[in-house]
């Protein structure tokens, strides 16, 4: 978009929110840089300049605005739509694969060459891996500076900067301040330190969002142990790469409030990013409504509660289990067979709070698991044995960087995968916002009820019109049955 210079004037001058994350203004009189709804007074056209990236801003030698705090936008919902090898690549780095694996880990992981990734993410994003990554140090080590009490040299670490050095010069660098500068600002104002031991930080995203249906998905069918809802907030445990957590996610006007609890805080970023993914905060929802409204049979349910979100996981590896155990069964019958195995087989984690206990159990460890344990029927048995195992051994991956053509493919050749537990592993686990789900029975009681074709293939048929977007149109059509995951819990 940011090659499109009339609409992004448009956009920065009408200081339209829907824009943040797509693109970013660089003022060439300021050298600084901007999100397009910085509340300051625009700059004249013949200043501005338009960059995809804040790392191509930053390379460009622009500095963050203090103002609109540009690092803090939401991403740009171009990686979480498309499904290719950039798309891919952003969501790994956003993942934090570079800090920890390099470029050659992460081109291992794409299947391409380091060269090839740099080209191509320099030809759509202009910037590299290593320039994407540093932005996303920087603003983690942001948010560590302003909301613990982390002494600077373990921020620097934490962020994933290689020194000291480095970290100064890229925080004075990207912000124009120190790090110390930041901290004493942060103390002034409303980001002061949180508690010991907590990062409490804001979780942006794009009007509109509907909570209801977000939380009530993720309250409704929370495994004992490992989630709860809590106080108005959904609270559940993370594995992450160093060590582990536990998260408090509230919806709040204009934000989701986020409390984190990190054994290492070296895991921050990905753990922002998994709680992003599992609330699916960097959608764009006026465009999917926009699309949705266009079907008469669809515009009421959109008008009456625009901006639902597609629930997702924190773990692909985790939803494809539990989507097994889920097979014809209630969601009550599926949350006690997920809880039998979060007790037999997960680790044991200290909650201060005191209601969750365990970490959801690794493939490995579910892999060395007796199938006569299982109170399931024998072919459900088989089916979850035999995907335990691929995963276990990496025969099957599912990532937010899984090829989801691929993973489908793979899916449907194991025992026991029909199309419903497919396409929901496609929408929750994968984040294909083109999964659908025509033999689900809440589809398929909302398809008569409004009126579409009763038939699985009919229904499809009738479904193209809503594509790319009809993992979207799954949330609004289960609108229509009056069940728990509709609703915030009271």
């Amino acid at each position: 978009m940011h090659t499109d210079t009339e609409r992004c004037v448009r956009a920065v001058q009408s200081k339209d929110a829907r824009f943040d994350g797509w693109f970013f203004t660089a003022v060439l009189t300021t050298r600084i840089y901007c999100r397009p709804s910085c509340p300051v007074v625009p700059p004249k056209v013949r200043n501005m300049t338009f960059y995809p990236s804040a790392a191509a801003c930053q390379q460009a030698g622009f500095r963050a605005c203090k103002r609109c705090r540009p690092d803090t936008s939401p991403g740009s919902p171009e990686w979480n739509v498309r499904a290719d090898s950039v798309a891919r690549a952003m969501r790994l780095i956003r993942d934090g694969v570079v800090d920890r694996e390099g470029i050659p880990g992460l081109a291992a992981r794409l299947g391409y060459s380091a060269r090839q990734i740099e080209r191509q993410l320099l030809a759509e994003l202009g910037a590299g891996p290593l320039a994407l990554a540093r932005a996303q140090r920087a603003q983690t080590a942001r948010l560590l500076i302003e909301t613990t009490t982390l002494p600077l040299a373990e921020v620097a670490f934490a962020a994933g900067f290689s020194s000291v050095r480095t970290f100064n010069e890229t925080v004075r660098e990207v912000f124009a301040l120190a790090p110390g500068e930041l901290r004493t600002r942060a103390a002034r104002g409303p980001l002061a330190p949180a508690t010991p031991g907590v990062i409490a930080l804001r979780l942006p995203y794009r009007a509109p969002l509907n909570p209801s249906n977000l939380f009530g998905h993720l309250a409704a069918t929370a495994v004992p142990g490992i989630e709860e809802w809590r106080d108005g907030a959904y609270r559940r445990t993370l594995t992450l790469p160093y060590g582990h957590g536990i998260v408090a996610l509230t919806p709040q006007p204009g934000h989701i409030a986020c409390r984190l609890s990190l054994t290492d805080p070296r895991d921050l970023t990905q753990a922002i990013s998994r709680c992003r993914w599992l609330l699916d905060l960097d959608a764009d929802p006026v465009a999917v409504d926009d699309r949705l409204r266009t079907d008469p049979l669809l515009t009421p349910l959109v008008h009456a509660g625009p901006g639902r979100r597609v629930p997702r996981t924190v773990n692909g590896a985790e939803f494809a289990v539990r989507a097994v155990l889920g097979q014809q069964v209630s969601t009550a019958a599926a949350r006690t067979h997920a809880a039998r195995l979060v007790t037999a087989h997960g680790v044991p984690v200290d909650d201060p709070e005191g209601g969750l206990t365990h970490l959801f159990p690794t493939s490995q460890a579910l892999a060395e698991l007796d199938p006569e344990s299982l109170a399931l029927p024998r072919t459900r048995r088989t089916t979850l044995t035999t995907l335990v195992a691929a995963l276990a051994d990496g025969t099957l991956r599912l990532g937010t960087d899984t090829d989801w053509q691929r993973a489908r493919a793979e899916l449907c050749a194991l025992p026991g995968f029909g199309p419903w537990t497919v396409e929901v592993i496609a929408m929750r686990a994968l984040g294909d916002p083109d999964a659908f789900l025509p033999t689900d029975l809440g589809i398929r009681r909302a398809a008569e009820r409004l009126g579409l074709p009763a038939t699985p293939a009919a229904l499809t048929a009738r479904a193209a019109d809503w594509r790319p977007w009809r993992a979207y149109a799954v949330q609004y059509l289960w609108t229509v049955d009056d069940h728990p995951i509709n609703h915030l819990p009271t």
